[in-house]
């Protein structure tokens, strides 16, 4: 019988495979997350000061299909990098806390992006901010209930992003090399500006449902929303670069 031959070294190659597939993966979902910018060239009808972005899915809106399709393809596309990253990513920090840090930055990452897709299948019927009898509808129960479990997977989709960007900003904070010093600052300066927009869009909606007007609510949540994507192309390139301890 033959000697064993030993196993092939692991490539260059090998090894940066798995971060391009992620990296690649988040920045095509970030991509996707931003179509609703789109909304600047379509004649929707819809004012983004004062309307969600969601309504520009509605079943009603002339472009509802066009955005709930790139919802769908921005939810599937952020939870594959996420997950790519828990499986595949380990940190270099040989610390229990590192790894907690890293495994609940993806794992958030990962409801973000899957509490997405689920958005984009429980559309609105109509569009609330810009219709007074929807809007009488949905106070008066008269909508159907993709209203109030879109309403349930829109908060998690957020809940799970600012989890994600938290944990994340925190380990590039305390295990990152020295040259990860500016963007450490730019993490958390993101972080500390999806956390006003959360708390104004939260503001905004009190308001709209308490009638008192929409306080701005389309320009928080578009904030909030472009903030996201603006982090999910940070966290790409970090990736990519190979300098991120995750």
């Amino acid at each position: 019988m033959s000697p064993e031959r030993p196993a092939p070294p692991v490539t260059g190659s090998a090894r940066t495979a798995p971060r391009t597939a992620v990296a690649v993966l988040l920045a095509l979902g970030a991509l996707a997350y931003t179509t609703w910018t789109l909304e600047a060239f379509l004649p929707t009808g819809l004012s983004p000061l004062r309307t969600y972005v969601s309504e520009l899915a509605a079943e009603d809106q002339p472009y509802g299909t066009f955005f709930r399709t790139l919802d769908l393809a921005a939810g599937v596309l952020v939870c594959a990098g996420a997950v790519g990253g828990l499986l595949w990513l380990r940190p270099r920090a040989g610390t229990r806390g590192c790894g907690l840090l890293a495994a609940g930055g993806w794992a958030g990452v990962v409801v973000f992006g899957a509490a997405t897709a689920a958005d984009s299948r429980l559309p609105l019927s109509c569009a609330p901010t810009a219709d007074a009898a929807c809007a009488a509808r949905e106070r008066a129960g008269a909508v159907p209930l993709t209203h109030a479990a879109h309403a349930v997977s829109s908060s998690v989709a957020v809940a799970g992003a600012l989890v994600g960007m938290v944990l994340l900003a925190v380990l590039v904070r305390r295990y990152g090399s020295p040259d990860e010093a500016r963007t450490d600052r730019l993490l958390r300066t993101l972080v500390g500006v999806e956390l006003v927009a959360t708390v104004w869009t939260l503001a905004a909606v009190a308001a709209f449902d308490a009638g008192h007007g929409t306080w701005g609510l389309g320009v928080a949540q578009r904030v909030q929303l472009l903030t996201i994507a603006v982090w999910l192309v940070v966290v790409a390139w970090l990736v990519r670069a190979g300098r991120r301890r995750a």
